[in-house]
């Protein structure tokens, strides 16, 4: 009889600020998942991000499967801090003069025949 090995390696990494990325590249969980649940294939994925490989799209899926709980409270606590933080940036941004810029390139080449 063979005997096969029942353990399944993940394809995922922790890093230290806590973001879980796809082993050996930069793509996210986040990423992956979003694209998944829109709809995409495992293909789709690879065609839009081909440093990773079938396998480990499968693999990150297979996760995101079998710990669908856990995943779905990560992503909600990762928009979060996304939140968070583009607000931080938008209150801290004067847009004033950028937008007095447009308005009055806009006006120049409305009067511009």
């Amino acid at each position: 009889m063979v005997e096969l090995s029942l353990t399944q390696t993940t394809p995922l990494v922790q890093e230290a600020d806590g973001t879980v990325r796809i082993s050996g590249s930069r793509v996210t969980l986040d990423t992956l998942v979003g694209a998944f649940q829109k709809g995409a294939t495992a293909e789709q994925i690879q065609d839009s991000f081909p440093s990773i490989s079938l396998r480990q799209i499968y693999g990150a899926i297979a996760y995101y499967l079998e710990h669908e709980a856990e995943v779905e409270a990560y992503l909600k606590m990762r928009r979060a801090e996304a939140e968070t933080i583009r607000h931080e940036i938008e209150s801290q941004q004067d847009t004033s003069g950028f937008k007095a810029r447009i308005r009055a390139r806009r006006a120049k080449l409305i009067r511009s025949p």
